[in-house]
């Protein structure tokens, strides 16, 4: 049967918290995509999940199509009801059903949001055969399948992640190895690929997957102008970490080393030796070592160079050179950030910059 005529939606939140469809929001096929069969993405939504995880992926391909790439979204549930969440209940299109939603178009990726339920409890009645029907035994199986935040543990209670990477948000990780020991979880990736699989980190990161889940779709420079639309980052690939080398670390207790770090972290480029450390906080080097080893369980040097490499990988992710980061991180050379990097990252410079200089790198989008 053809395809019913059906405006595509996006939400925005109704009367009484509800999140309700607007309307036409991408009626008709955007510029340049006529003649192309949309990239089908089904949402599976279920009672207790957390809105962003939908509506923050949803935002990046409701925008790309905008822009002209060929993407129509549906959101559905286990029985096709509205559901119920923290902040108000999500309009549902249809029910978990491959048939049903065969009419809206052959599903291309089916996402799989998270809740603050799912890394203590069973999943939710209806959530593992819905998820059952749309990939293992679907007649058509989806060419991937995603998961936001604590998402992953649906994924890994149907067994979709035995024996492969995933990652979850940082809070529940151990959980996730501990529940599902068939897992890989790397606690602290943004998002990873594994095959046809991918996962991500704690809410928001879902927009960092679907980003790249576009770029593999149609390359950088749409995923970039998306990105610059929704004013977000792309300098955040999938195998970097999800905290920054200020919130890996503890906040420090004395207002003057607190005063040392913000600086160190906010222009890791400057002169940062010891001496100048000490110098800024009107302390003696000693005096500040101590407090490096009390309070946050390293010292001056160790923090400023992870703070440097830091920089070095956001400025290689988004196309720097290895000369041009190394300078502007505060290496100074080349051989130095290089050793840095082997120390502790265990690639060279060049390597993670062929690697991760686009949102794909290796843990999400096609293979090479």
């Amino acid at each position: 049967m053809p395809a019913p005529e059906r405006p595509d939606r996006t939400t925005r939140p109704g009367p009484a918290g509800r999140t309700r469809p607007v309307e036409g929001a991408a009626a008709t096929p955007a510029a340049g995509t006529r003649g192309r069969a949309d990239r089908h993405i089904v949402f599976l939504a279920f009672p207790g999940v957390r809105q962003l995880d939908i509506t923050g992926p949803l935002e990046v391909f409701a925008t790309a199509r905008a822009l002209g790439a060929p993407y129509r979204w549906t959101v559905c549930s286990p029985d096709g009801a509205d559901v119920l969440t923290p902040s108000g209940r999500l309009a549902v299109d249809t029910p978990a059903d491959p048939s049903a939603l065969e009419a809206y178009g052959p599903v291309d990726t089916v996402v799989v949001p998270g809740s603050a339920d799912l890394p203590s409890g069973p999943p939710p009645d209806g959530l593992l055969p819905a998820l059952h029907a749309l990939t293992t035994d679907a007649p058509r199986p989806p060419r991937r399948v995603a998961s936001v935040c604590t998402g992953a543990f649906a994924l890994a209670a149907a067994g979709l992640l035995d024996h492969r990477r995933a990652t979850t948000h940082w809070r529940h990780a151990a959980a996730l190895a501990r529940r599902h020991p068939l897992v890989r979880v790397e606690p602290d990736a943004i998002h990873v690929r594994d095959g046809h699989l991918l996962t991500s980190a704690g809410v928001t990161a879902g927009i960092d997957l679907a980003l790249a889940m576009l770029e593999a779709d149609t390359g950088p420079d749409l995923a970039r102008e998306v990105a610059r639309d929704l004013v977000v980052f792309m300098q955040r690939p999938g195998g970097q970490s999800q905290f920054s080398t200020a919130l890996r670390t503890p906040p420090p207790r004395h207002d003057l080393l607190r005063g040392v770090v913000d600086a160190v972290t906010a222009d890791p480029a400057a002169d940062h030796s010891a001496t100048a450390l000490a110098a800024r906080a009107g302390l003696s080097v000693r005096h500040l070592t101590r407090l490096f080893h009390d309070q946050l369980g390293t010292t001056p040097a160790a923090y400023v160079e992870a703070a440097r490499i830091e920089a070095a990988q956001a400025l290689l992710a988004s196309g720097d050179t290895v000369t041009g980061a190394a300078r502007r991180s505060g290496f100074g050379s080349d051989e130095s950030m290089r050793r840095a990097f082997a120390r502790r990252l265990g690639v060279t410079p060049s390597a993670y910059r062929t690697r991760f200089r686009t949102t794909t790198g290796s843990p999400t989008g096609e293979e090479a």
